[in-house]
Order: structure tokens, then sequence, then C-alpha cells
């Protein structure tokens, strides 16, 4: 055996609190890769309504990459979630009608900082909140209530609102030669064979794997 199958929506029997995130998701805006979960009791099945506020027609995207943790309440704010700040009044009165349309701002006078990306193997804590445009590197862990506003380093540990980095898991030597390994894209009869290796501190031995077909 080779792990749980990516394709099923509550991979531990009994448990349906844990769910692959990609097998749930509709929205076209919401890229999430393999394994990569929302834990949560109540609800795990509905990530978008649960975790994502998403505002399709400002058009940017929730990327998200393989074998990430997500926790129960964590939050996603995505750049329709802005309103335009230049005028002297913030309030969205194009949004209610009746006459009041007549204010559209253009999609350029809107606050916008692109995609939101998330990177492979990352665990995000109990209510975080990840704020638009921000890119969370591989291999990093955002604190529970971390409020994310800037990018997060691969492999580093941030926490605290706005958080900040605490600390690096690995030097920056490592660091790079675990992006470069990139073991989450190996085909999983790979990763199901080295197993023991991804999941101890042992760099040298995960490049040595890497190095096997």
């Amino acid at each position: 055996m080779h792990g749980p199958k990516p394709t099923t929506t509550h991979p531990m029997e009994g448990f349906p609190q844990v769910c692959f995130i990609r097998n749930t998701v509709k929205s076209p805006n919401i890229i999430v890769g393999d394994y990569s979960y929302y834990d949560d009791p109540e609800d795990s099945e509905n990530f978008e309504r649960n975790v994502l506020y998403h505002y399709p027609f400002i058009g940017d995207k929730l990327i998200i990459g393989k074998f990430c943790a997500i926790a129960r309440g964590a939050k996603f704010i995505m750049n329709g979630a802005n309103h335009k700040l230049s005028g002297i009044s913030t309030y969205p009165f194009q949004i209610f009608g009746n006459g009041w349309e007549q204010v559209m701002p253009r999609l350029d006078e809107l606050p916008y900082k692109g995609d939101t990306v998330v990177g492979n193997d990352v665990w995000i804590g109990y209510d975080a909140l990840i704020m638009p445009g921000v890119n969370i590197g591989n291999g990093a862990i955002v604190s529970s209530r971390a409020v994310v506003v800037s990018d997060v380093p691969p492999y580093t540990v941030v926490g605290g609102n706005p958080a900040r980095p605490v600390k690096p898991r690995f030097s920056p030597e490592t660091i790079e030669i675990l992006q470069a390994i990139a073991w989450w894209d190996w085909p999983v009869e790979k990763i199901t064979r080295h197993l023991s290796v991804i999941v101890s501190g042992d760099v040298e031995a995960l490049r040595v794997c890497a190095l096997e077909a």
C-alpha cells in the first residue's frame, strides 16, 4: 500500500473531521494539491464556506500545495474583501445598487495584491488569518491565531499579530537543499518507501533518497 488515495474525501475511516480539501472545493479560483487536508470536527467538507472569504469577481486565486495541514478556524481573506481607499469614504455604496451603483470603482482603484499562495508541506494552525496576496513558503509553520500580512520564507515558523518570524526550522544551507529535493513532488510510491527519512531530521539521508529512481 502507498498511503490513502488522494481522491478519498475522508482518508481516516471513522474520523470525518479530516478531509482532503481538493475533493470538496468547487470554485475554479481555489487550486489545492493532493493530500492537503482541513481538520474541522464540525464541517470539514465546507472549506470554501468555513475558511475562505472569496469574492470571485476580482479574479484572484487561492493556491495551496501538496501535503498541507490546515487547522480549524483558519481564514483566508481574498482581494475582493478590500474597499477603495483613495476616496473620503471607504463605504462600498455600489454593492447596494438602487442608484448607488453609479460609484462602482474600477478594478485598478481597488487594493489588489495578487494570488494567495501556500507552498507544500505547510502547517497552518488554529484560527490563523491569512491576508490577500501572501506567499507562504514550503515547509513553513503558521502558529495558532497568527495574522499573516506578508510573505513567509520557506521552513520558517511565524506567529503573532502581525505575524513575524519566530525562528527558522533549519539553516539557510539546509533549507536550500530541502527546496531542491522537493520530496512532495516524488511519486507516492517513492514517498512511501522513504517515509521514515522524510519525518526524520536527517537531511543528508533524504538527499541520498532523492538520488534513487
